[in-house]
């Protein structure tokens, strides 16, 4: 009887901790080097799935919208879920991971959001995991929905390298 629930919760542990199974955690940083954890994400093999760190975001209800945001005296940093499908395999390219972290950001005293002030992250891997590089773009595209089977509709043509010194978390560290 013993055996049984002990062979029980090792199997579960089998199974939630399958073996090749990876935990990092995702960081904005600043300039200086100081970093906010923004999330945990858990891979299995080139799949994953990430748990934002709500407690370290603030609620706003922003455009008819409600966002999740950090915030600072200047600037807030509103994490935008990619509305639509998305595998979040890595295999091919990182593409999937950077669409979970999109961002848009606005001044601390302005009223509403401006998709214009979209923020991708342009993920690179290093030795510790993955360094995203902070890139502008219009996110307004993403308002109308994707073409059936294009999964990826964010131009990388349209995105423009951002001047780390201007922006509040230029960087995002996936490790």
């Amino acid at each position: 009887m013993v055996w049984s629930g002990v062979k029980g919760l090792i199997l579960g542990v089998i199974v939630a901790f399958p073996a090749g199974a990876e935990t990092r955690h995702a960081y904005l940083e600043q300039v200086d080097g100081t970093r906010v954890e923004i999330a945990e994400i858990r891979f299995d093999g080139p799949t994953y799935e990430i748990v934002m760190a709500d407690a370290v975001f603030s609620d706003h209800f922003l455009s008819m919208r409600p966002f999740k945001c950090l915030t600072n005296d200047q600037k807030h940093w509103c994490h935008l879920p990619y509305p639509y499908e998305i595998k979040r395999d890595i295999s091919a390219d990182l593409t999937d991971l950077e669409y979970d972290f999109l961002f848009v950001w606005k001044g601390a005293t302005e009223y509403g959001i401006n998709l214009w002030n979209g923020v991708y992250y342009q993920l690179t891997e290093v030795e510790s995991g993955y360094v995203g590089t902070m890139h502008e773009l219009n996110l307004d595209p993403l308002g109308v929905p994707p073409e059936a089977g294009e999964l990826r509709p964010i131009n990388r043509a349209d995105m423009d390298p951002a001047d780390p010194d201007s922006h509040w978390l230029p960087r995002l560290v996936i490790e």
